[in-house]
């Protein structure tokens, strides 16, 4: 009889530790915003808000530190929440940013750079980053961009007077640094690539360089093939200050004249064929030569405006119900 009520005692003890384990779980873990279809949980904000947290532990203390913490979780939040509805436009639109893609954009910032993948992770190691969280969040970037493009573009008109008002009120920009514009072919190696793959890339981009001495488009064989940012703008990359490029890359591009391409430049992150189409020097730029550039700025600067109004709209036609 004894070891019946020693083994009934231990299984209702048992019982319940696994009840308050179960409802410490679900306090550690549960939903906290509910944003149309998608949920966001209580992990998701805390993997998320990590960094920052430990960025106010480390400025403040006491009921400073409690205050910005509460402020910035609460914040955090409502980022979160506009992010879901954008990625709930993007899909409604069609709107896609492949992996690929983002990991191109990375790698050609870093190729800039100079910088490795390693000593990048390292810095962000620093940050109280990893670079999976990184390349979420330029993923995030890349699509809220492409949204708002489609969707705001269209609705905004730039005037001659306002091009000529931001001119004369940022005359000190147009100084005229030498400055370069060009195009670009890029083909990466892949990451941790044995001699024969690095030979097949630079063989399809020694027969891409032939293709357009042939007289094929840039424009055309940068949209088929360049892993670059831009190859979908036919890889235009726009002007590029001195002491920006990578100094093999720089060298070539300010010894080109307009209308002439490089041959294959080989960098640690890959291999590259230039085309600068327009050269700019010193000396004040007249306004027509930068007339589309800043008018690009001032879209790019009514965008931003707008987008407030525009995530308001979204918002007030979603389901939203937080729990937090």
């Amino acid at each position: 009889m004894k070891k019946i009520r020693f083994w009934s005692t231990l299984l209702m003890l048992a019982s319940l530790l696994w009840l308050q384990h179960s409802a410490q779980a679900a306090i550690v873990d549960r939903i906290i915003a509910i944003v149309n279809n998608d949920i966001i949980t209580l992990s998701d904000l805390n993997s998320a808000f990590e960094p920052v947290r430990q960025k106010i532990e480390e400025s403040a203390a006491g009921p400073e530190r409690d205050r910005a913490l509460q402020n910035a979780r609460q914040a955090y939040l409502n980022r979160m929440i506009d992010n879901l509805l954008i990625e709930q436009e993007a899909s409604r639109l069609g709107i896609t940013v492949q992996d690929e893609e983002v990991t191109n954009t990375i790698r050609s910032l870093l190729a800039q750079r100079n910088l490795t993948v390693a000593d990048f992770e390292k810095i962000l190691e620093q940050e109280g980053l990893s670079f999976e969280s990184y390349k979420k969040e330029v993923k995030e970037q890349m699509t809220r961009s492409r949204v708002i493009r489609r969707e705001l573009r269209a609705t905004i008109a730039v005037t001659d007077e306002e091009i000529g008002e931001y001119y004369q009120q940022h005359r000190d920009l147009y100084e005229g640094d030498p400055a370069v514009r060009m195009k670009q072919i890029v083909l990466f190696y892949p990451e941790n690539a044995d001699a024969a793959t690095i030979s097949q890339v630079k063989i399809r981009m020694a027969d891409i360089l032939a293709r357009l001495k042939s007289g094929e488009s840039f424009e055309r064989l940068a949209s088929l093939y360049s892993q670059g940012p831009t190859a979908r703008e036919g890889g235009d990359i726009g002007f590029i200050p001195k002491g920006i490029m990578p100094p093999e890359l720089e060298q070539i591009a300010f010894s080109l004249e307009p209308g002439e391409i490089s041959g294959v430049i080989e960098s640690a992150a890959g291999l590259s064929i230039i085309a600068v189409t327009d050269k700019r020097g010193s000396g004040i730029l007249a306004i027509d030569a930068v007339r589309e550039e800043i008018k690009e700025k001032i879209v790019e600067t009514k965008m931003e405006k707008k987008f407030e109004e525009w995530i308001e709209a979204l918002r007030s036609k979603a389901h939203i119900t937080t729990r937090y």
